[in-house]
């Protein structure tokens, strides 16, 4: 307590005897025992009063030791069983956390990880892809500021991600290793990568790109064939040798027949060879009869016009042209759909194609659009004329119903800057993104779509949509979430089809390593979403005829089921309606790929590394035992002696006012008892 604070009491403690005596004791001869209990009661409550407002604060300390972490991270993927490492790794993490002075003298934390990390008290061997770079990123954020060694029992293949080696360098804690696996060396051959792209065009041929590896010493030659069933497609004789270990092969198959169509590509393995697994590798193309072809029309260069460009694009199924007005005149025939980019009065002719022909298109408005020449054309929509301009952020509706939207958080993507003005809209419409201007969030749209007469319309009052693509990417390390995005848009709108009650979203064919995701949407009479309803997707195997069924959970604006564990197969499905007759049916092919399988010993020289580089240590699951004595041995994992300083002013002390409260109670009472009131 400081002196300042010790004298203010010391002031207290004489202004409130003061106050008690004159009250009790002045012109008062001799003080009787009432008179000394009703001036002590006074002096109680004075005192009391005085040292609140003062307000002293107390300190009190308490010193408590903290034990070093121990994270024990486990690889939960499948190439552990592959394997034949499971029980080591589960042994191995019992022997550590049941050891009784191990857990004296850290505070062990079990994680397990795949394809992202999480603490676990079950471990299964079951994830689907091993991603180690994610390990040491998240470690780094959660253990930046502790003692926290860290085991890694792991057989170091990983299969997604950045190289986990200089991630592993990033992170300040040492890292002792654990190999799971054999190190020795086989002779192997591999399919190492397949490139092919989703969608090819009937009567054309499409290219595949396979790079082959071999491990080993000896030459060899052997035979790589691609199978359509039982047909053989393509074969190619190829050599390999110690110096000359892999072999790139480009060629083109032929696109005879419209639908999904499976190949195996198969490299003929050794004769004494361990791992046949990774000699094959299934592949699949969608044979598509036609493109959809797709003009954007501007009079002004923007960075925007090639962000639209690469996004539809990324649909292999989609053409974009960059036109003048003029020369979409010309070509307009070709086009199912049409953007139209800032327009201005040079597009007189554009308009008038479009009303005739009552096509659909996608207007995008920003500074250089002339809102006065489009209010004159009577569109289905107009805007306030302002002369200024605004930057609107984006904020997702989530009960927009055309199509299956997901946030991409909009909210963090940069604002698009467009006309001041709030949009007229003269017929029906829905709302895809609200303006959100600083932090107020509008019921003004940003983004819209439109159905009149048989027409798709939608209308995006924003320019430098280039920077959400860009800000996209910096999130998600990819552009797929944005082009999706800006690909359902576009399907919407180059879409002629009649909405129906139930609408289903799903990819023809899944690789074995990905997510299996249908998601569905259902509407009432009325054509409003209906998140009340209950759905469920019966799927039977073609091979096996095994049905079985799952409900649908709902999400936001969407219904949504996970189908990953299906094996691969080929399978078809119906998504029903539980409370109403209606139905849905399609068909789709999971193929036959595990990435896990694929490795036939532990990737031990990068394990090695990352705990050299750590001044860790590493191991091979055998000699887990000088593991364990290395972990309690080291001096640098010591218990940490700290003080926690706990500061309590003493108004917060209750017991305080309790004591004014019946001071002043007592003193009243009496006073009034003994008629002195």
């Amino acid at each position: 307590m400081q002196t300042e604070t010790i004298i203010y009491i010391i002031i207290s403690v004489i202004i409130a005897l003061l106050v008690a005596l004159f009250q009790y004791k002045y012109k008062v001869k001799q003080l009787s025992n009432r008179q000394m209990v009703l001036a002590a009661l006074r002096f109680v409550s004075v005192f009391s009063l005085l040292v609140l407002l003062i307000n002293p604060k107390f300190e009190s300390k308490n010193v408590y030791l903290e034990k070093p972490n121990l994270v024990l991270a486990v690889d939960n993927s499948s190439s552990i069983t592959y394997l034949k490492q499971d029980d080591n790794a589960l042994n191995l993490l019992d022997k550590i956390i049941s050891h009784p002075q191990v857990q004296e003298k850290f505070d062990v934390q079990v994680y397990a990880f795949g394809d992202q990390v999480s603490l676990t008290d079950s471990i299964n061997f079951k994830q689907k892809q091993s991603n180690l770079d994610v390990v040491f990123k998240e470690f780094n954020q959660i253990y930046k500021q502790s003692i926290s060694p860290t085991v890694l029992i792991t057989d170091g293949n990983q299969t997604i991600g950045n190289d986990y080696v200089f991630s592993a360098q990033k992170y300040k804690q040492p890292i002792y290793s654990v190999v799971l696996g054999d190190s020795t060396v086989y002779s192997d051959l591999k399919i190492q990568q397949l490139n092919v792209n989703k969608y090819a065009y009937l009567k054309n041929k499409f290219p595949v790109e396979v790079i082959l590896v071999y491990h080993g010493e000896a030459a060899l030659n052997t035979n790589f064939i691609v199978q359509q069933g039982a047909a053989i497609v393509y074969s190619e004789t190829v050599s390999f040798s110690k110096e000359n270990n892999s072999k790139i092969l480009n060629f083109y198959l032929p696109a005879n027949q419209v639908g999904v169509q499976s190949y195996t590509a198969v490299l003929e393995p050794l004769e004494n060879e361990k791992n046949k697994v990774n000699n094959q590798k299934e592949f699949a193309v969608e044979i598509i009869d036609q493109k959809t072809n797709v003009a954007i029309v501007s009079d002004i260069l923007h960075p925007d016009l090639g962000a639209l460009k690469k996004s539809i694009e990324a649909n292999e199924q989609r053409q974009v042209n960059i036109l003048n007005p003029k020369e979409y005149i010309l070509k307009s025939n070709e086009f199912q759909l049409v953007i139209l980019y800032q327009p201005n009065n040079n597009f007189n002719q554009v308009f008038d194609f479009l009303k005739n022909s009552n096509n659909n298109y996608f207007l995008i408005s920003g500074t250089k659009t002339n809102w006065r020449y489009l209010n004159s054309l009577n569109l289905n929509v107009a805007l306030e004329i302002t002369n200024q301009t605004e930057d609107y952020q984006a904020v997702l509706n989530t009960g927009f119903s055309n199509f299956i939207v997901e946030d991409l958080e909009f909210e963090s993507f940069p604002p698009l800057k467009s006309s001041f003005g709030e949009p007229q809209f003269k017929v029906p419409f829905q709302t895809v993104l609200f303006k959100k201007v600083g932090n107020i969030a509008t019921q003004e749209s940003l983004l819209a779509t439109l159905e009149h007469q048989g027409r798709r319309e939608a209308i995006l009052f924003g320019e430098n949509i280039w920077q959400w693509r860009a800000q996209s990417y910096l999130m998600d390390k990819s552009f797929n979430n944005f082009d999706n995005f800006i690909g359902k848009l576009v399907q919407y709108l180059a879409s002629t089809e009649r909405k129906t009650r139930l609408s289903l979203d799903y990819n023809s064919f899944y690789e074995g390593n990905s997510s299996v995701l249908i998601k569905a949407q259902f509407f009432n009479k009325n054509y409003e979403f209906d998140s009340k309803e209950s759905l469920s997707i019966k799927v039977t195997d073609k091979i096996s005829e095994e049905s079985k069924t799952f409900p649908f959970i709902l999400k936001n604006n969407y219904y949504q089921v996970d189908l990953s564990n299906l094996p691969a197969s080929e399978y078809e499905f119906v998504v029903s309606a539980t409370n109403e007759k209606i139905s849905k049916s399609g068909t789709f092919k999971i193929l036959d790929y595990n990435i896990e399988q694929q490795f036939l010993n532990a990737n031990h020289y990068k394990l090695h590394q990352i705990a050299n580089n750590s001044n860790g240590k590493s191991y091979f699951v055998a000699n887990s035992n000088e593991l364990i004595s290395d972990l309690l041995n080291d001096e640098r994992y010591k218990a940490i002696q700290k003080s926690h300083k706990n500061v309590v002013p003493l108004i917060d002390w209750k017991y305080l006012l309790i004591l004014i409260v019946l001071s002043l109670s007592a003193e009243w009472f009496i006073r009034k008892y003994n008629g002195l009131i």
